[in-house]
């Protein structure tokens, strides 16, 4: 995985007309609010001040450098004092980067026995902001807004929530998958429009071989299983007939070849999400199962069955989960519970769900699979941890992709599963599971989704925001008549908004 040091941009806006007493009082004071800022520790990335900015030319000089730094994921703009919007007009016309417009103030309250005309002069965001908001509306920019002092935690955590947004744009934008295989046979969802993938998110999604990745398999050292198989051994509970002298163990050291190979295919080729399919394992004699579970830990995107969306979807949300304790996995519905008690649906996979979501520490086991044709694979078994969560579907509507988000919150068993030998997730959809169920399906949304307990509602809604991406939300305040009136009003918005 490529390392990079994300930044944002604070831009401050201002002009001339009071003098360079004024202007260096600007200077200070919003270099005050970028400390303040860069002091919490809730945002995942610093933020780093810029020159105070008075002339359309250094605006747009400003963005055209933004544009090109791989490393400024994104910008946020504030007028200080009374910054004319026309100077603005140039730079945000080119603007390529996310944009969030902090309407803040120096002062939290007002020294009501001491306001003179300059301080009204100096201390006039409220009047700057408004004349940024309108050429920023004019212009259509997509942008988000954020309101209050930064002292507020809620104005913080406002901007951690945009910034992490802004980190899966990144990501996805320089993202290349590896299709090991194509996709299932006769599966429709699973399908989509890789180059209109790469246009709307920039990701490039391309196809290999199998026995190319078998290769970099049969490639792998004896010292590098060895170094994994410990490693195993450190990180997880591991079945007495899969450690050194059991009879299974040779399974185990071919699970960790697979793994082997796979990080060495993957690392070589600059790739940072990947999928498989078990109708198509060539040389293989294991459906990797294992191997795709550490990689997700380490923050690859995967998809089960050649779901390339799905996995460039993971990869996304697990670059927006940076620095946060919860997980974020693959999932599939699997099948539900109607009753008694609370309704709930049992999600899983064959065996690709990421330990990052484990309540407790995963077991490796070795059990049959009546599908891939190949020898019992090794996998990781746990139950997901509880707690609040979502769960995200991301479909290829024909003529622009919809992502669908419900959610949930994740619940322990009502019963141990002792003879369901794969991770799994249970849960309860809000608002509840027939609502759930009968709207998720209404929009489209497919049967592998990213479940996360790390990523919420107000990033993902600022990921889309910022690439033009309909996200349809399934919520407590949820009514199935509404959202599809919802839906209907998306379909004429989006159809317009992507002009003719």
């Amino acid at each position: 995985m490529p390392d990079s040091t994300p930044t944002v941009w604070f831009l401050t806006g201002s002009q001339g007309l009071y003098g360079p007493e004024i202007v260096a009082q600007v200077e200070q004071q919003s270099q005050e609010v970028v400390r303040q800022l860069d002091a919490s520790d809730v945002l995942p990335v610093r933020v780093e001040w810029k020159p105070v900015l008075t002339d359309s030319n250094a605006i747009h000089r400003l963005v055209l450098a933004a544009n090109a730094d791989p490393d400024c994921i994104g910008l946020i703009a504030w007028m200080h004092t009374f910054s004319p919007a026309k100077m603005w007009i140039a730079g945000l016309d080119a603007l390529q980067t996310p944009l969030l417009h902090l309407h803040t103030q120096a002062n939290v309250s007002l020294p009501w026995s001491e306001i003179d005309m300059d301080f009204m002069n100096l201390n006039q965001a409220a009047h700057g902001d408004r004349e940024f908001g309108y050429i920023q509306t004019r212009l259509g920019v997509r942008r988000k807004t954020v309101v209050g002092h930064v002292s507020n935690p809620d104005v913080v955590r406002k901007v951690a929530d945009w910034q992490r947004a802004a980190l899966g744009v990144a990501a996805v934008r320089s993202l290349k998958l590896a299709r090991f295989g194509d996709n299932m046979r006769d599966v429709a969802v699973t399908e989509g429009d890789k180059v209109e993938a790469q246009r709307v998110f920039g990701v490039s999604v391309n196809a290999y071989g199998v026995n190319a990745l078998v290769a970099a398999v049969d490639a792998a050292s004896d010292a590098e299983v060895d170094t994994l198989v410990e490693t195993y051994g450190d990180l997880y509970e591991i079945a007495p007939e899969l450690l050194p002298g059991g009879d299974r163990h040779e399974s185990l050291r071919y699970g960790a070849r697979i793994e082997a190979g796979m990080r060495s295919f993957l690392e070589a080729g600059g790739f940072g999400a990947f999928v498989t399919n078990f109708e198509d394992l060539g040389g293989l004699r294991q459906l990797p199962g294992l191997a795709v579970q550490r990689l997700m830990a380490d923050g690859y995107g995967f998809g089960g069955e050649g779901d390339w969306k799905t996995s460039v979807m993971l990869h996304t949300m697990k670059a927006m989960s940076v620095g946060l304790p919860q997980g974020t996995s693959f999932m599939e519905d699997y099948t539900y519970h109607l009753g008694p008690g609370p309704q709930k649906i049992l999600g899983s996979h064959m065996l690709e769900v990421c330990p990052s979501i484990a309540a407790a520490k995963p077991r490796v086991e070795i059990h049959p699979l009546g599908i891939g044709d190949r020898e019992d694979p090794v996998r990781l078994v746990f139950d997901a941890a509880a707690g609040p969560a979502v769960v995200v579907g991301i479909c290829d509507l024909g003529d622009r992709f919809r992502l669908v988000l419900n959610e949930i919150d994740v619940t322990t068993p009502d019963e141990p599963l002792p003879r369901l030998p794969v991770a799994r997730a249970v849960w309860e959809p809000k608002p509840d599971l027939p609502t759930s169920a009968e709207c998720w399906i209404a929009a489209g949304g497919p049967h592998h989704s990213v479940l996360s307990s790390a990523i919420g509602t107000d990033v993902m809604d600022d990921f889309a925001e910022m690439l033009g991406v309909e996200l349809a939300v399934i919520d407590a305040d949820t009514r199935p008549r509404r959202f599809t009136q919802e839906l209907r009003w998306n379909n004429a918005y989006h159809r317009l908004a992507a002009g003719f």
